[in-house]
């Protein structure tokens, strides 16, 4: 809410607005004064790695009642406030809707009191209303995330990680609630990406009244098959069939007396809304800020109220109240024990993901029918490591075999194609790997040649492999654009192929965000925060430089999440003028009394004017103002567990790959391709495409749609508005 909170404050400022923050939600806005007030630039500085809101919230009862609205609108007019951008969940929202059409009402009661007189009454006969949706549970219709949901799915999936490692410490089983009234999202998605065995949502209860029966014997094949550890996640709203709520305290017993063993019990509560929100949350939530503001601007008096939503990669616009109905037709939906409609609005990603999650959960894969072709399947790394790599492999595995085909693993990318080394995978030979980084499979950056074609051939030969899965970066996609190239001269390579973008630069066509990325995003975020202590300390000047190569994604997502005062891009590259520039807008903050600056550098900005050459003339240039350090990141981008998003992503991601190879496996002319996330969700490319969607010269795709956010990530760091 915070990142929110900043981009609206210094968007309208920006634009010439004033604007004031009301403190502690509808409430502030009853009790007006000191409640109700102006911000500057400075009110909203360094706020973006805070969790909460700094303007507070609270339940309002007041406000529910016309008398409490009128007392609203009497206070807001105080200031000549006729515009409210409302960050909250659908109750919030639903009040500030029916507050805008009780306004001319409202206008009219002061006006005959004598609490305002006609002239302000005139001048702000309409109220504009925008809304942004602050939910963990991430359960408003219309937007892919609502702000805070991708955080509390970081607080779960660290809570359940942990978990695991005791539980297989032990071969205990852990039941863990999380939050979501009506709504299954942190649930499910915490179960995609932990792998945990069992998950309870209220969308789609269990389908048989013997459920603790059924649970009971999924986690003993578990356990047999190999498994040590059991966790089973549950909603906070989740209910059977027959809408009889299921608590953990119901599952805990149902568990012990069937396991005979201890089981204990997890409530994470309020620990999920808390903590620094994600480097996605922060974004999310500037985005949604500036775009509020926007919206407000383009309003006229016919404007219906609108929210801003977050669909595919691209911030848009629709109507509030329509969808914060159709928000409350799903919980009708399950009220009325509807869960094919609760499923059916919930939308295709939700519906996806349960269905790749029954197959994963499985303690072992289906018996293959008779008579069904069984294909020969192989799933390769390629390129640098990056995380989720794991992930995308397990999910591959297990789908694949539950379909009766056989998958195969090559070792160390296209070393291990061209030498042979592979193996056959069982259900058991991916346990555990949703959640590690790094890559068990071995990956590595070698990229075919003329002389490796006939090598490769031969193993592909021998191992009858029928359809090929490469997980990597940019060697990844020229390999199989080579392989797919010399068909004619290699009838070996007439199979389908298909590419899944992998690679924390985010370079890759076809594919707007790539596994590996947000977690890198991050483990930049964390590393920032910390060195921003430091500097705040000291009145210090941090130059950062982060990966990427020729593609400034992860710079200037990374500023835009930490506000950074300046980034440096390859796609731009630097100039002494922009360096000279910069230098002048440091120092003039630290003579107004900035404690910190922040500058970050994509590694391939300039080949002369590196990190140490700007952290030496920044030093030089300002004096006993402050001093200045370096830091490169390096390999601590690409380490650690991916995030959450990155695991939900690289099971998406492959569950639609192994679908494409089975169904490609089938024709004459199998096709190869290359998969991704798009604006309109997860598309498949014609490898054909690929010189046409990549800028090969810098090995980046030939629209980058994250430069769009440049002038925002400026706007909202400088020292002050426009004059």
């Amino acid at each position: 809410m915070n990142a929110a909170i900043r981009a609206v404050v210094r968007t309208a400022l920006d634009w010439g607005a004033e604007v004031y923050a009301v403190y502690e939600g509808y409430q502030g806005m009853i009790d007006g004064g000191e409640q109700i007030r102006k911000m500057n630039w400075e009110s909203v500085g360094g706020i973006l790695h805070r969790g909460g809101t700094i303007i507070g919230t609270a339940r309002c009862e007041a406000f529910r009642t016309h008398e409490g609205r009128r007392i609203a609108a009497r206070n807001l007019l105080r200031h000549e406030i006729d515009s409210l951008i409302v960050i909250g969940g659908d109750g919030s929202l639903t009040g500030a809707n029916l507050f805008r059409q009780e306004w001319p009402t409202l206008l009219s009661e002061l006006v005959e009191s004598g609490e305002i007189p006609q002239e302000v009454a005139d001048r702000h006969a309409h109220l504009t209303i925008v809304g942004l949706v602050g939910s963990i549970d991430n359960d408003m219709h219309g937007t892919d995330m609502t702000i805070g949901a991708d955080t509390a799915l970081h607080r779960i999936t660290e809570a359940v990680d942990a978990l695991s490692s005791t539980a297989a410490s032990h071969q205990r089983t852990f039941v863990v609630k999380v939050m979501g009234r009506h709504c299954g999202y942190l649930a499910l998605m915490a179960c995609l990406a932990t792998g945990a065995e069992w998950v309870l949502i209220p969308e789609r209860p269990p389908e048989m009244d013997n459920w603790q029966e059924k649970m009971v014997a999924d986690l003993k094949a578990g356990r047999k098959a190999g498994r040590r550890d059991s966790i089973v996640i549950i909603a906070e709203g989740a209910q059977d069939r027959h809408g009889n709520p299921i608590g953990s305290t119901e599952v805990v017993k149902a568990l012990e007396e069937g396991l005979g063993e201890e089981v204990r019990a997890t409530v994470l509560g309020h620990v999920q809304r808390g903590g620094t929100p994600s480097a996605f949350d922060r974004n999310l939530g500037t985005l949604m800020g500036h775009a509020a503001v926007q919206a407000v601007f383009d309003a006229t008096p016919d404007t219906e109220p609108q929210l801003i939503c977050l669909r595919g990669n691209r911030i848009t616009r629709a109507p509030l109240m329509e969808c914060v109905q159709r928000t409350h037709a799903v919980a009708e939906a399950i009220a009325n024990h509807d869960y094919e409609r609760a499923m059916e609005l919930r939308g295709g990603s939700f519906k996806q993901g349960f269905r790749t999650l029954k197959t994963l959960l499985r303690s072992l894969p289906h018996e293959a029918p008779e008579g069904k072709k069984r294909l020969r399947l192989a799933v390769m790394n390629c390129g640098a490591p990056a995380p989720g790599m794991n992930t995308a492999v397990r999910a591959a595995v297990r789908i694949g075999l539950d379909q009766g085909h056989t998958v195969l693993g090559v070792t160390n990318g296209f070393q291990g194609l061209i030498e042979g080394d592979i193996k056959e995978m069982d259900w058991m030979s991916v346990n555990g790997w949703a959640s590690i980084g790094g890559a068990e499979l071995g990956t590595s950056r070698d990229t075919p040649t003329g002389r490796h074609l006939y090598s490769i051939a031969r193993t592909i030969e021998k191992w009858d492999i029928q359809g090929l899965l490469l997980i990597g970066g940019w060697s990844a996609y020229q390999g199989a654009y080579e392989l797919y190239r010399h068909r004619e001269d290699y009838p070996a390579f007439n199979i389908p192929m298909i590419c899944l973008p992998a690679t924390i630069n985010n370079n890759l066509p076809g594919s707007e965000l790539s596994i590996g990325a947000d977690t890198a995003l991050n483990n930049i975020v964390w590393a920032v925060d910390r060195i921003k202590q430091s500097a705040i300390a000291q009145q210090r000047c941090f130059v950062v430089e982060v990966m990427g190569r020729r593609c400034g994604y992860l710079a200037l997502m990374s500023g835009l999440a930490t506000g950074a005062e300046r980034v440096y891009l390859h796609e731009e590259g630097v100039t002494l003028n922009d360096l000279q520039n910069d230098l002048n807008q440091i120092v003039t903050g630290f003579k107004q009394g900035k404690r910190l600056g922040l500058i970050i550098r994509n590694e391939n900005a300039n080949p002369i004017y590196t990190a140490d050459f700007m952290a030496a003339l920044f030093e030089e240039e300002g004096g006993q103002l402050f001093d200045v350090r370096k830091t490169i990141l390096g390999h601590l981008q690409q380490g650690g567990d991916p995030s959450p998003f990155d695991r939900i992503q690289a099971t998406r991601l492959a569950a639609r790959c192994i679908d494409f190879l089975v169904e490609n496996a089938q024709t004459e002319t199998p096709g190869s391709a290359f998969i991704g996330l798009g604006a309109g969700g997860i598309q498949v490319h014609n490898i054909e495409d690929m010189p046409r969607l990549m800028d090969s010269v810098n090995q980046r795709p030939a629209t980058q749609w994250w430069m769009d956010l440049r002038d925002i990530a400026d706007r909202l760091s400088q020292l002050g508005p426009h004059a």
